[in-house]
């Protein structure tokens, strides 16, 4: 998870470094880490006599502050790029550095005659963070925002002769419908209450309808900025609602014909206004609802 130093691996001067239950303290650079204890998982599930499947969740903190790339990696950059500003040359090659353990992995993965048989989805949680250097394109915003730089993030999916190589698409989907669809590739049903939407038909380049009607997103950060309170957003059909400030008033969008949100059309339209303030607001209720607990299991 988030470290306050990616050598010493503390977050607020504790170490949640586990192996099982058993607290370690490796030494090298996170991403180092995390890269070789997936080769090694991957190494130890080869060699099962069963073959049996396996499940690998590599959550790198990587490209989390603090931007803290190994040194070597940082004079790549300004070596190939010696214009680019040291700001922006660490977050590059703290991301480089990361793209270069996923490569061990999935070097892994083929030297050991897995990769035929091995679905890979790689994505983000949030939009770049525009402080330390991140570049979103011409989207509004990034990281701690509910404009579209702070939401959007591109998904990659791997699997040989099941995914055409090259393929696109521009289907929406959430973080939550990546459950669900590795669910139903491993041929396991899906928990009732489960929001999320199996996205493996446009994985395997079959049409597909949008997953959900509206689509609700929020933040809670603390500081002065948010003072622990949420912000949130409302996307339906081309409409967006968003408060990206507490403080602030609701705005509205129209992604279609202002995909980079430059045009608040909250007066202009106001039926559509309310409409989605209406949906945000039971949807801010459900939030704060307590899901059934066994009689005496809390207080």
């Amino acid at each position: 998870d988030m470290m306050d130093d990616y050598y010493k691996h503390r977050r607020h001067g504790i170490n949640y470094m586990r192996k099982d239950k058993t607290t370690i303290d490796p030494k090298g650079h996170a991403t180092d880490l995390f890269s070789q204890w997936a080769v090694d998982y991957l190494e130890v599930a080869a060699a099962r006599p069963d073959k049996r499947p396996f499940f690998l969740y590599l959550a790198y903190n990587a490209p989390h502050t603090p931007i803290q790339p190994p040194e070597d990696w940082v004079k790549r950059v300004l070596d190939r790029e010696p214009k680019i500003g040291k700001r922006r040359a660490k977050l590059v090659a703290l991301i480089e550095h990361m793209d270069d353990g996923i490569g061990r992995v999935l070097r892994a993965l083929e030297g050991n005659g897995q990769a035929g048989n091995t679905l890979v989805i790689f994505s983000s949680d949030n939009g770049g963070q525009l402080s330390v250097g991140a570049n979103n394109g011409r989207l509004r915003d990034g990281k701690q925002s509910v404009y579209e730089g702070g939401l959007k993030v591109p998904t990659c999916a791997a699997w040989p002769g099941r995914i055409e190589a090259g393929s696109k698409s521009d289907l929406m989907a959430l973080s939550m419908d990546l459950f669900p669809t590795v669910c139903e590739v491993a041929g396991a049903p899906v928990p009732r209450g489960i929001e999320g939407r199996s996205i493996l038909p446009t994985l395997r380049g079959k049409p597909q309808e949008e997953l959900r009607k509206l689509w609700f997103f929020s933040r809670r950060e603390g500081g002065a900025r948010y003072a622990g309170k949420t912000i949130e957003a409302l996307r339906r059909g081309p409409w967006k609602l968003l408060q990206n400030s507490p403080f602030a008033p609701l705005e509205l969008y129209n992604l279609e014909s202002d995909p980079l949100e430059t045009t608040n059309l909250s007066r202009k339209n106001p039926r559509v206004f309310r409409e989605m303030s209406a949906a945000l607001r039971r949807q801010l209720q459900r939030y704060g609802e307590v899901p059934w607990q066994k009689p005496g299991s809390g207080n």
